[in-house]
């Protein structure tokens, strides 16, 4: 055995002098100089002697720095993200089935975004009317069949009540408005926003007057096109807007108003890039997409000019506005923060103005011009609908009447054809997406809150359960022996708490917009040009760009 020393000596030598708890504090172990270790020992070491070397933390830092590679590192933090996103992202139990899922991304590699809902449609086969999706962090729900439906937006309505905040809409609207917030904000925006569209005349006869004169506005612009060939879009785009504006702003806006056709053209283009790849990835790594250039900062760049175009308008307001009486929209609502002025817990306050109108601007365009444009499309390509329905309204009203609401139950064929462009335009295929606002069971499978739920449209009004040709434009869908018949499976405005506000605004519009057009013009091809049913996808479903020749009737 070695030779031993005084227990004083060896303790200090080993660095034990402050108690053995300070072992290891602040160096390293090695053999004192001169000295070698004997490991050979058979059941325990032979005595021997260590020296404590000083080893500051940073050398110890270094050290392991240089042991670990730049590549292990970013692969172990690419693997912790990964199961972070597996933990995150689990199944619970009794979750509705779906195809297999992408970290991070989802099911998006399973999407053709230029015809999303089509891409849907094959999973319903696979796993029946509930399944499941992820849309990058999202995780979804997607509903088809009536049944399912109303469960969830009639029976369950407070369940299915709130709206899903993707990355996109946080930026641009955070909760505020009426179509995308939820809770209290929500049901003070909506209940306002309805009761003030009803006094300005929504389902009354002087709003009605208000969508004939439009009616004969877009005639006369129609007309000096002197039957050749025309885009129709924006000034369908123009007239429909300038109800909604004339609720809104107080005021219309003439066709040749270049500052409102760009901001029709910037509305135009939100719609069709809200919907694109690069808004998709947005929703999947905000905090990197917002610092690259791409078509997403497009999109920000037209929401935030439309917002500022809102804002100058109620500015305007501002200057010479009544406070004891209102106009319009705007005026209401400056009433309503004037009101509710220190009451911290209100939401009536100016952003969520800006944000209403906006939504109502935006939804008061969008959907029935785009529903219009169908119409017309579908007249062009089977004039012997188009025939009838002229035959129809020249027995009902002939050259000289004005088409009118209280016409449309003499004019049942009319009232068919409008619907069935509805159901074959299918402008809002999924739905706007609703959430989950507290655990619940659909159809037997358990959905967390939180979880995004889309409505499976395309397939309720396309069901070969629920019409006889569902791929063919045919009115008979809507006729029942030579009646009009309600449709309890056409759902393009939604249903439940969440439904359309401006539905009853919508039919009228179309019913007055529409008949009105064909009373005054047969739609036909221009010469040597094909029309074609092509859709572009965006937050609506709309007709591709086309030409269409309005020929005065006689």
């Amino acid at each position: 055995m070695g030779r031993k020393e005084g227990g004083g000596q060896r303790r200090r030598e080993l660095g034990m002098g402050g108690g053995a708890g300070k072992v290891g504090g602040a160096g390293s172990w090695r053999p004192r100089p001169q000295t070698g270790l004997d490991h050979l020992g058979l059941r325990s070491p032979k005595s021997w002697r260590l020296a404590a070397m000083p080893l500051a933390l940073g050398s110890l830092a270094e050290a392991l720095w240089t042991a670990l590679r730049p590549s292990t590192i970013l692969l172990g933090a690419v693997a912790f993200l990964f199961f972070a996103d597996f933990l995150k992202k689990r199944r619970p139990k009794n979750y509705p089935p779906g195809p297999p899922r992408l970290p991070f991304i989802g099911n998006l590699f399973h999407l053709d975004l230029d015809k999303g809902h089509l891409s849907l449609q094959r999973f319903v086969k696979k796993y029946g009317n509930v399944f499941s999706l992820d849309f990058g962090a999202l995780s979804s729900v997607v509903i088809t069949g009536l049944p399912f439906i109303k469960e969830a937006f009639v029976h369950q309505d407070k369940n299915f009540s709130n709206r899903p905040i993707v990355p996109i809409q946080q930026r641009v609207f955070k909760d505020k408005g009426v179509v995308m917030s939820n809770g209290q904000v929500w049901k003070e925006q909506r209940r306002f926003a309805l009761t003030t569209l009803r006094n300005f005349g929504l389902g009354k006869k002087s709003l009605e007057e208000r969508i004939q004169e439009e009616a004969q506005y877009l005639i006369q612009a129609i007309g000096e096109e002197n039957g050749q060939p025309f885009n129709p879009h924006f000034k369908i785009n123009n007239a429909v807007s300038n109800i909604i504006c004339s609720i809104t702003f107080g005021e219309r806006f003439d066709y040749q108003d270049n500052q409102f056709q760009e901001l029709l053209k910037l509305l135009d283009e939100v719609m069709c890039l809200q919907t694109s790849v690069w808004c998709q990835i947005y929703n999947i790594i905000p905090w990197i997409m917002k610092f690259l250039p791409g078509p997403h900062q497009t999109l920000f760049s037209n929401w935030e000019k439309l917002k500022m175009f809102v804002a100058h308008v109620i500015e305007n307001h501002r200057r010479d506005w009544n406070p004891a009486e209102a106009r319009d929209f705007i005026e209401a609502y400056l009433q309503e923060i004037e009101k509710h002025k220190g009451d911290a817990t209100s939401s009536f306050q100016e952003e969520n103005l800006i944000c209403s109108t906006l939504d109502l601007f935006v939804a008061g365009t969008e959907t029935t011009s785009t529903t219009l444009r169908w119409g017309l499309l579908y007249m062009a390509l089977y004039p012997e609908i188009q025939e009838k329905v002229q035959a129809e309204i020249d027995r009902v009203l002939g050259q000289l009447q004005q088409p009118s609401t209280a016409a449309r139950e003499s004019m049942p064929y009319t009232n068919a054809v409008i619907h069935e462009v509805q159901r074959m335009g299918n402008i809002i295929p999924l739905n706007v997406p609703r959430e989950v606002a507290e655990d619940t069971t659909l159809a037997g499978y358990h959905l967390p809150k939180g979880t995004m739920v889309i409505t499976n449209l395309t397939a309720l009004h396309s069901d070969p359960t629920e019409w006889a040709t569902p791929d063919t434009f045919n009115p008979e869908h809507f006729l029942e022996n030579g009646k009009f018949k309600k449709r309890e499976a056409f759902l393009p405005f939604s249903v439940g708490k969440r439904a359309c506000l401006g539905e009853q605004l919508a039919r009228t519009e179309l019913f007055v917009f529409f008949t009105s057009l064909l009373q005054k013009f047969s739609f036909r091809p221009p010469d040597n040009e094909k029309l074609s049913l092509k859709f572009r996808m965006g937050l609506t479903l709309s007709p591709v760009t086309y030409r269409i020749c309005a020929v005065p009737r006689a």
